[in-house]
């Protein structure tokens, strides 16, 4: 175990599997008492998705860290954001990190996109990511130091209007580039606070259970989903000053921190 983020206390949503469950080990690893925010609590609980919050903490527990499982539904619009944060400030502390993972991801052409899809799209894409930085800013903003990871995507290529993938994403992608665009607006509105708001996104697709389940990745199109954990965990520990209001890829982020030591 190491500790770069030792005595801090990290939130990531979407912390069941894949991405989410990734960066909440990497970041237990580190030191950081860690909440895990998902649906689903115990083995089989996903449904047709394997992973559960009970295993990423026994994982955690397991390596030696510190988890506490919140089960919410983020794509409830009455799921209340803000009495997570207030739970997690009551049993671990005030919020240090927050990292934005968890994701609805609809692969739909336009007529086969419901209403009910797409506002949980935005649901879960955009809405969720606000309010629970609304939530943690307070705090972050009165002890002068906090750190914000919104985990977005690389999918748009104006480019290649080709592209089949491209062409199932309208529900997606634009909630993401919404998200983007969150984040710099929360990073110029908070400059100068000592809290970091940044976005990353993977540099090629990653494999992981929610992923895999929507479309056939080719293992050449994909990159280890600990590149991801790495990437975040060095924007959790960035120098708010220098690093804010960035939208970065995972790859070329690592590349150029490995270049600059």
């Amino acid at each position: 175990m190491g500790d770069a983020l030792a005595g801090r206390v990290a939130v990531v949503t979407g912390a069941s599997r894949g991405i989410g469950a990734e960066i909440a080990r990497h970041f237990a690893a580190e030191g950081a008492r860690v909440a895990i925010v998902a649906r689903s609590l115990d083995p089989g609980s996903g449904g047709h998705l394997a992973g559960s919050l009970r295993e990423t903490a026994g994982a955690i527990a397991a390596a030696g860290g510190e988890a506490l499982p919140i089960v919410a539904d983020l794509a409830d619009p009455a799921c209340d954001r803000a009495a997570i944060v207030e739970r997690v400030a009551a049993e671990l502390g005030p919020v240090d990190v927050l990292v934005n993972n968890a994701a609805a991801c609809f692969y739909l052409t336009l007529d086969e996109t419901s209403e009910r899809r797409l506002r949980v799209a935005y649901e879960v894409n955009v809405i969720t990511p606000y309010l629970l930085t609304k939530a943690v800013v307070p705090s972050m903003r009165e002890r002068g130091a906090g750190w914000i990871v919104n985990i977005t995507s690389a999918i748009v290529d104006t480019d290649n209007l080709d592209s089949p993938q491209q062409a199932r994403s309208s529900t997606y992608a634009p909630s993401k580039a919404a998200l983007d665009r969150l984040t710099v607006s929360f990073a110029t509105e908070l400059r100068g606070s000592g809290i970091a708001v940044n976005a990353l996104a993977p540099e090629r697709a990653v494999a992981t259970e929610g992923a895999t389940a929507v479309m056939d990745l080719p293992p050449e199109w994909c990159e280890p989903v600990g590149l991801m954990a790495e990437a975040a965990l060095a924007l959790a520990t960035c120098d708010p000053a220098v690093e804010n209001g960035t939208i970065v890829r995972s790859g070329p982020y690592l590349r150029s921190k490995e270049a600059a030591r």
